[in-house]
C-alpha cells in the first residue's frame, strides 16, 4: 500500500506541453498528451486524475460520468469556460482551474491587429493586389482622435485600452462588473449604458464572456445603434454576436468592416457567409496563438494543477463553491 501510494498522480494535457510548462508538475505526476477528437478518449481519461483542456473540448455532466470518478481536476488553458457545464462538475466534487493571465497581450494585441487591418484597408488591399488589381480601395479610418469603444474592460479589454490610447484614441468602455476606478486609471471614459457605447464608437471592440448575459448582445438592434460606416471586433466569444445580423449590417453597408477570431459553432463552417464578404478579416480563434501566449497558458495551467493535487487551493479556482467538497482521493 506505501508503494501505490507514492506512484505519481496521472495528467492529460491535449497537446504536447513545453518542458517548462511540465516542470511545474514534477515530480509529482507524469504527463501523456493526447487529443479528445480520438476515438475512445472518454474511456482513457478515466484513469486520470487531472484534464488539460482547450477551448473546444465539451464536458457536461453526461461526460464526466462516462469518465469516471477519478478525475478531480479540470484545467482550461486559457480564460473562457464555457464549455464545461460548472454546475455539473461542482455537484459531483471536481475543481475548474483557468489561466486568465495567459492569454491577455496576444489576445489584445490580435484585437488591434484586426482593427488596423480593417481601417487601413490592408486585408482588402492585399486580395485585390494578389488579383491583379492595382486600384485604389475606399479611404480607411486614421485611429489618431478616433473613438474606440470597448464592451468588458477586464484584463484584455484592458490592455487594448492601453494599445490604443498610445495610437492616439479616445476609449469608452461599458462594463457593469468592473471596480470602481478601473476605467479611470486606464484613462478609459465609462459610458452609462451598451447603448451609450454603440452610438458613440467608431470602433466597438468585444472583450466579454460568453455568458446568459451576454448571449447575441450583439443583435440587429444594437449593430443597428453603432455608427453608420464603424466597425466590429470579436476576440471574444462567438455567441456574443447575431451572425446573421452582422451579415446584414455588413451587405447593407451600415457597417464599414468586422474583424472575427471568434464564431458561434467553431470550427465554423467553410462556406460562412462572413467569409465570403469583401469587409471581413476573419482568422481561426487564434487571438492567443503565439509562442509566448500558448507557453504561459501551459506553464498556468500546470501551476493550477499542481496546487490542486498537493491539495492547496488553487488560486484561479472557477467554481470556489467546491472548496471542501472536492474530490481528494490520492493516486491511482
Amino acid at each position: 500500500m506505501e508503494e501505490q501510494a507514492m506512484q505519481p498522480y496521472r495528467v492529460w494535457a491535449h497537446a504536447a506541453f513545453a518542458p517548462e510548462a511540465l516542470a511545474e508538475l514534477a515530480p509529482i505526476a507524469d504527463v501523456q498528451a493526447g487529443s479528445a477528437h480520438d476515438a475512445g478518449w472518454l474511456a482513457a481519461a478515466a484513469s486520470f486524475d487531472a484534464l488539460i483542456l482547450d477551448g473546444v473540448t465539451l464536458i457536461d455532466g453526461a461526460t464526466l460520468d462516462q469518465i469516471g470518478p477519478r478525475v478531480r481536476v479540470l484545467a482550461r488553458t486559457g480564460i473562457g469556460v464555457d464549455r464545461i457545464d460548472l454546475a455539473a462538475a461542482t455537484e459531483r466534487g471536481v475543481l475548474v482551474v483557468n489561466t486568465p493571465d495567459g492569454p491577455t497581450e496576444s489576445t489584445a494585441q490580435h484585437a488591434i491587429a484586426l482593427l488596423l487591418s480593417l481601417t487601413k484597408r490592408v486585408a482588402t488591399s492585399d486580395r485585390s493586389l494578389r488579383a491583379g488589381q492595382w486600384q485604389m480601395p475606399t479611404p480607411g479610418l486614421e485611429l489618431l482622435g478616433a473613438t474606440l469603444g470597448l464592451v468588458g474592460l477586464g484584463r484584455i479589454g484592458g490592455r487594448v485600452a492601453e494599445i490604443a490610447r498610445a495610437l492616439g484614441m479616445r476609449v469608452l468602455a461599458f462594463d457593469p462588473y468592473i471596480a470602481a476606478g478601473r476605467a479611470a486609471a486606464l484613462g478609459v471614459t465609462p459610458t452609462a449604458s451598451l447603448e451609450d457605447l454603440l452610438a458613440s464608437a467608431d470602433v466597438v471592440s468585444l472583450h466579454c464572456p460568453a455568458i446568459p448575459e451576454t448571449y447575441r448582445l450583439i443583435d440587429a438592434a444594437a449593430l443597428a445603434r453603432m455608427r453608420p460606416g464603424s466597425y466590429l471586433i470579436n476576440v471574444a466569444r462567438g455567441a456574443v454576436v447575431d451572425e446573421d445580423a452582422l451579415v446584414s449590417a455588413l451587405r447593407d453597408g451600415h457597417l464599414a468592416g468586422a474583424g472575427l477570431d471568434v464564431y458561434e459553432s467553431e470550427p465554423a463552417a467553410a462556406d460562412h457567409p462572413l467569409f465570403s464578404l469583401p469587409n471581413t478579416v476573419c482568422t481561426p480563434h487564434i487571438a492567443s496563438y503565439t509562442t509566448a501566449g500558448v507557453l504561459k497558458m501551459q506553464v498556468m495551467a500546470c501551476q493550477q494543477v499542481a496546487l490542486a493535487l498537493r491539495g492547496e487551493r488553487p488560486t484561479e479556482l472557477v467554481n470556489p463553491q467546491v472548496w471542501g467538497r472536492h474530490r481528494v482521493a490520492g493516486p491511482q
